[in-house]
């Protein structure tokens, strides 16, 4: 299953420059999804870091898995469902930097879900730049209805 960027803003909340994800590559419900960020050097973040020499900031590496993540588990839910939902991180734990992510990379995000209670979830996500690990971490995300979130 292809899900080009257009479907994907049927299914997660993010916009650019926000939304991480250009396309998903293979999907196994409830268990798997496999995603692609295209880097590319017109990437807002790219202004400040650094000139020069470019680097994706690896906090923006975990949360393109995090969205990967989001994908695999919004499609546990009906589209009307979807909106009244926010996923939020809970935490981000083992997260590993490996290789830098620079423009022109191909960012192959792949995630497993490793569990999912009481809207609380559990993934592995590994990025990867060709056959090398770029990033790693698993992220626990917390599903919050929107009317129930405070500001």
């Amino acid at each position: 299953m292809v899900v080009e960027a257009r479907e994907l803003l049927n299914i997660l909340p993010h916009r650019y420059p926000f939304l991480l994800v250009d396309r998903v590559l293979e999907f196994k419900k409830a268990e798997r999804l496999v995603a692609l960020k295209n880097v590319t050097f017109n990437e807002p973040f790219f202004q400040g870091h650094f000139p020069g020499n470019p680097v994706m900031p690896g906090v923006l590496i975990i949360e393109a898995l995090a969205q990967a993540g989001g994908l695999l588990l919004m499609e546990e839910f009906t589209p009307e469902e979807r909106s009244n939902f926010l996923m939020l991180f809970g935490s981000i734990e083992k997260a590993r930097f490996k290789r830098p992510v620079t423009p022109g990379d191909a960012l192959i995000m792949e995630v497993q879900l490793l569990s999912f209670r009481r809207g609380v979830c559990k993934i592995q996500g590994v990025a990867r730049v060709g056959n090398e690990i770029a990033a790693e971490a698993t992220i626990v995300s917390v599903i919050k209805e929107k009317t129930k979130l405070s500001i």
